[in-house]
């Protein structure tokens, strides 16, 4: 018998999220399996990266829950075969508990989130509802958060309507942030995407650019409500709705 299987029951027809799980233990895997079905996505498994990347290149899914530690071809490794192919998929990477390096390195080769085992599925649920609500979204030029109003295409921040001037920096950090909501990013992601490879950036460059971006769209910046600091990793935007 093949190593991987594909499955496309669902309870809800109406449900057409397809989610593909890569973990070589069969019992989490036979979990995470029953519960999408159960929540009505479409799901495909695979147990090992080979396997995985041979699945992803004929069927792209909507979203990836990839495990780092898989036979033949690591999660490192399917995690950067996916971007350089420029596959746009969200990709959440399962992780041992207390591995630091491991969630820095995954999110720098382009996941969007991990979530470190043990773990509970409800939590797991909610961020890959989260991810597949953030894909649908991203497409808006137009971006409301609480009181606040970012035009992509004009280039202009509105905060309680009132026009609020951004320096590039802060534009494109804001950029980044709104395209990513829910998404733990690096600072070294952060530099790359905002300052470019090209150009010699440090953290604290990317701190600063925060601390002012924050005084300009949190009501109370010291008790941030969208800019989250991540402890030794970096920072996650999470967007309220507006009203």
């Amino acid at each position: 018998m093949p190593a991987t299987r594909r499955t496309s029951q669902s309870i809800r027809p109406n449900h057409d999220r397809h989610i593909m799980i890569v973990e070589d233990d069969p019992v989490l895997l036979r979990g995470l399996t029953d519960n999408f079905v159960d929540e009505g996505y479409q799901v495909s498994t695979a147990t090992d990266g080979q396997d995985a990347i041979a699945m992803l290149m004929s069927q792209p899914p909507d979203l990836l829950l990839l495990d780092v530690m898989i036979p033949k071809v690591n999660g490192y490794d399917v995690c950067r075969r996916i971007r350089s192919e420029n596959m746009a998929l969200p990709i959440i990477m399962l992780t041992a508990k207390g591995q630091e390096q491991e969630i820095v390195r995954g999110l720098e080769l382009g996941a969007d989130d991990y979530v470190t085992k043990p773990f509970g599925i409800h939590e797991l649920l909610a961020r890959v509802g989260r991810l597949l609500r953030r894909q649908s979204a991203s497409n808006q030029t137009v971006v409301k958060f609480a009181n606040c109003e970012f035009d992509n295409m004009a280039h202009t921040l509105r905060v309680d309507g009132v026009l609020t001037p951004l320096t590039t920096k802060e534009y494109r950090l804001l950029e980044l942030f709104v395209s990513n909501p829910h998404r733990a990013l690096t600072r070294t992601e952060i530099m790359n995407r905002v300052w470019g490879r090209s150009v010699i950036a440090s953290s604290r460059s990317v701190d600063r650019c925060i601390a002012t971006l924050r005084a300009k769209i949190e009501p109370t910046p010291a008790e941030p409500r969208f800019i989250h600091t991540i402890r030794d990793v970096g920072y996650r935007f999470e967007m309220e709705p507006s009203g």
